[in-house]
């Protein structure tokens, strides 16, 4: 089977190199680079605990213990050290006990546990208040997503896939013996199928195929797709996990540097807008650091960018052939990093005739209506709902 995959961020990675893996012949293209769609700009915490409703739950569920298995016994990439959450507010412990409660029905790893258990998982977290309540989700992680993109990527070359950059497609040909890609410097790419991993351009990449998969404005200031990334310059504090605080959130990133968000500052976020590191959103992410790491004096910030999220027009993920008959499947998801590994494993099943349970409640059909759609909702802080 010859199949073309659009996209060569994490996504596209992962469905290229379990292709490759099974005997077909891809070839990989992206518009400009691997990676300089979403995945560089990811927080990159795997995690399920918070997404709802159950269908989408089990998918990412599934999708962290995907990850366990490409790890293996370990990996430069994939950090499973758990995720540490705190409440303070009333109102946030009501919802973590209702998330905690409701996780413990579903068989997901996640348990209470007291301040002194806290510090001694992180002997730098800050001193929260003597009424706070700490929960702990051990089987979650983070990942350096360029390490595992250019884990995935060398995978599907080692396995005979061809990846093009500067590669942007401009129309797909289809006919019943398959497809012709075809790219703006005139490169033609006969396949048996094409697979749409185009993230936030999804939509104009299915359009060429006749499909119709609405997507959320990536560029939209402070809307859902967009988002805040501070990172800092190498510090010494000590930090193993993603810790989720009432007000930021932080992860190492390598180096000795953290990754930080403060979901409550995105309705300012703005793609057209370049933000200086030692700017205004710098400096309030700086100024919430003491809350959640000691020992963060004097901590200065790199490099500010906003994220922008590959989201489904209702914010769940799409997977599967639009039409039938038609050899165009595509995948777009705001949970890339979470689900890659998996959505990998799966299309590759699907493309070869094995239908996945798992994806069944998020086909591209739902969309055919042209009902309006509700906005997508926007991250959330750890004590919304």
């Amino acid at each position: 089977m010859r199949v073309v995959v659009i996209g060569a961020g994490v996504v596209g990675a992962a469905v290229a190199a379990e292709l490759a893996a099974r005997g077909a012949r891809v070839t990989v293209l992206d518009a400009a680079h691997p990676g300089a769609g979403t995945t560089a700009t990811s927080f990159a915490w795997v995690n399920s605990a918070n997404k709802e409703p159950e269908p989408y739950f089990a998918l990412n569920h599934a999708g962290i213990r995907a990850h366990y298995e490409l790890a293996g016994d370990g990996a430069p990439w994939f950090f499973p050290t758990g995720n540490l959450e705190w409440a303070v507010t009333d109102r946030h412990k009501e919802v973590l006990a209702g998330r905690v409660a409701r996780l413990q029905t579903r068989d997901y790893p996640v348990e209470w546990i007291s301040a002194e258990r806290a510090r001694e998982l992180e002997p730098d977290l800050a001193r929260a208040p003597s009424h706070a309540v700490f929960a702990f989700f051990p089987e979650e992680a983070y990942t350096l997503p360029v390490l595992l993109l250019s884990r995935l990527l060398g995978a599907a070359r080692d396995r005979g896939a061809t990846v093009v950059g500067g590669a942007r497609v401009t129309a797909i040909e289809h006919g019943p013996t398959g497809a012709t890609v075809i790219c703006a410097d005139g490169g033609r790419h006969p396949a048996d199928a094409v697979v749409s991993c185009a993230g936030r351009w999804t939509r104009d990449v299915a359009g060429l195929a006749g499909a119709h998969v609405p997507m959320a404005d990536p560029d939209l200031a402070g809307s859902a797709t967009v988002g805040f990334l501070a990172t800092t310059a190498p510090q010494a504090a000590r930090l193993s996990r993603v810790l989720t605080g009432p007000r930021l959130n932080v992860r190492p990133d390598g180096g000795g540097r953290l990754l930080l968000q403060a979901l409550d500052l995105d309705a300012t976020a703005d793609p057209a807008t370049s933000y200086p590191p030692d700017g205004e959103i710098a400096t309030a992410m700086l100024a919430r650091l003491p809350e959640v790491l000691n020992g963060t004096g004097g901590t200065v910030v790199e490099k500010v960018r906003v994220g922008q999220r590959a989201m489904p027009g209702d914010g769940f993920t799409v997977a599967g052939f639009p039409a039938t008959g038609v050899p165009f499947y595509v995948v777009a998801t705001h949970s890339g990093i979470t689900l890659a590994p998996l959505l990998g494993r799966l299309v590759a099943d699907e493309l070869y005739g094995d239908e996945s349970p798992l994806l069944k409640d998020f086909r591209p059909g739902r969309f055919t209506s042209g009902a309006p759609l509700p906005p997508p909702p926007p991250a959330r802080r750890p004590g919304e709902q």
